[in-house]
């Protein structure tokens, strides 16, 4: 015979099973999370840039990606999704699940420009949170053949006489913004015209269908090389070892015509801080290693490897600076 359970004392028992369940239930998540946490990463994880293929963007990528794929023994898939100045394709990321899976490969004009460019933004800046400055570049201050001004100087004179057509990559792109700089800082007279991408830029500047762009090294470098463009200056702190010849603006008295392109990574602002180190000690291992850096070099980029606080605080100086010119310049998307 089953001996009887006091009435009270049923109800005890009842309440610790209820509260048992509850505490097993409620760990249960956590405890899965940790889980996936630690086995980061278990599939392929994309890639995705928010500028067209073939640029400086998409081969550092295609690079980190191979090098990451050997250390984390995953695949690391490239996926470019350019427009709307980078927006599109950080907007897909910011609506992408925060497990560590998608990963925005982009510049920093998407942060810094766009927010004070564009009327309205597809995404917050809460949505995003900074992975890693990979690594900054300058630009090539460059002019089609037909331009007689040899030199920068020259050419600052010529445009304070006529408008000059200046070929971006696009609106709010580096080469627009540094343009725009060039204006405000020296009262030049320019025409803006915004291209889809830096080689569409650089072919027009090759037809002479615009007169000068600031615009990516690497594109320029073989036009530059063949004598068919020509170039007055660099925009970075250092001359580019691949234009050593060319002096940079600062040795020109004109400081304030720098300008830095910065290449980053960022990730949707829920992701697990665990997964971030991961992908973070991997990218810095990936920065060291001879192949990444010789890729860098290529592409007239210095390594930085930023992370946390600094990447935040270098964002956010660039924004303030930009947000001033697109003030004083009255900058728009055309």
């Amino acid at each position: 015979m089953t001996p009887r359970i006091p009435k009270g004392r049923r109800l005890a028992l009842a309440s610790a099973c209820m509260a048992a369940s509850l505490v097993l239930g409620l760990g249960a998540p956590a405890a899965a999370l940790a889980q996936t946490e630690a086995a980061y990463p278990a599939k392929p994880v994309r890639f995705l840039t928010n500028f067209p293929a073939g640029g400086p963007l998409d081969i550092l990528g295609r690079a980190l990606g191979e090098v990451l794929q050997k250390e984390l023994k995953q695949p690391f898939i490239v996926d470019n999704r350019p427009g709307a100045g980078g927006n599109i394709g950080a907007d897909l990321v910011a609506k992408s699940p925060a497990d560590g899976y998608t990963v925005l490969l982009s510049i920093d004009s998407t942060f810094t420009i766009n927010p004070q460019l564009y009327a309205t933004m597809p995404f917050a800046a809460k949505d995003l949170k900074p992975l890693m400055i990979f690594s900054s570049s300058g630009l090539a201050f460059g002019t089609g053949a037909a331009v007689k001004a040899k030199t920068l100087p020259e050419f600052v004179a010529q445009a304070k006489g006529e408008s000059v057509t200046f070929g971006s990559a696009g609106n709010g792109s580096p080469g627009h913004i540094a343009a725009e700089i060039f204006a405000n800082a020296t009262g030049a007279k320019i025409t803006h015209v915004p291209y889809k991408g830096n080689a569409p830029a650089v072919l027009a500047l090759l037809s002479g269908e615009v007169q000068a762009g600031i615009l990516a090294t690497p594109g320029l470098l073989p036009h530059l090389q063949a004598g068919k463009l020509h170039a007055l200056a660099v925009t970075g702190r250092q001359r580019s070892p691949l234009l050593p010849q060319v002096p940079t603006v600062g040795e020109l008295g004109l400081k304030d015509l720098e300008f830095e392109v910065l290449y980053l990574a960022m990730v949707p602002a829920a992701t697990p801080e665990p997964v971030m180190q991961t992908l973070r000690t991997a990218l810095q291992s990936a920065l060291g290693r001879p192949e990444v850096k010789a890729r860098l070099a290529s592409l007239d980029m210095v390594a930085l490897g930023e992370t946390g606080a600094a990447a935040a605080s270098h964002l956010d100086g660039n924004r303030e600076r930009y947000g001033r010119i697109v003030k004083a310049t009255g900058m728009k998307v055309d």
